[in-house]
């Protein structure tokens, strides 16, 4: 029967497991799914951008997603786009999601770590990134691949040794109730 694990002796005496389930997602699929999953935290009503970082032994260190500093009020604090003054605006006030995971994190050092993204870094994240030592970026959309602020970004990753690639897109899709 697929999916049922069977038990048998082996040649050596010991207990031996066969059969086991080949339907289960990958390391990429579960990280990148948690980062997405982190992105429907943001209260932004534009866009939600999630983030995983993961230790080389594919254990996860932190999770962020784009909002308000701990003390800062998503009721208070402006969620516009645009305003007609900057102070009304949220881009001063919202911190990204790759900034809040390594600020998150209290465990030492993110020395070798991968990240994972639901939205390609920007120049100030890709600065933390590259602080922080982590090694990898793996994200899903680059939709602001031609802005300043994306090809600036790719441009100190190179320079810095930060690999980013695009996440593959299995096509599988997963459905639970909550």
């Amino acid at each position: 029967m697929p999916g049922t694990a069977f038990l048998a002796q082996n040649s050596k005496g010991g207990i031996a497991v066969s059969g086991k389930r080949e339907d289960y997602i990958s390391w990429d699929e579960y990280f990148m799914g948690v980062a997405i999953l982190s992105g429907m935290r943001s209260k932004d009503p534009n866009t939600q951008v999630g983030c995983c970082i993961v230790s080389q032994e594919n254990r996860i260190l932190s999770m962020g997603y784009n909002g308000f500093p701990a003390g800062c009020s998503d009721d208070v604090f402006p969620w516009e786009r645009e305003a007609s003054k900057a102070l009304d605006s949220k881009y001063l006030y919202t911190t990204h999601s790759e900034l809040n995971a390594i600020l998150n994190y209290k465990g030492g050092s993110l020395v070798g770590a991968k990240l994972y993204v639901s939205l390609f870094p920007c120049n100030e994240c890709a600065k933390a990134i590259i602080q922080a030592g982590i090694k990898e970026v793996i994200y899903d959309c680059d939709k602001y691949a031609d802005t300043a602020s994306v090809l600036a970004s790719k441009r100190m990753m190179d320079a810095a040794g930060v690999a980013y690639h695009q996440y593959k897109r299995s096509g599988r899709e997963i459905r639970f109730e909550l």
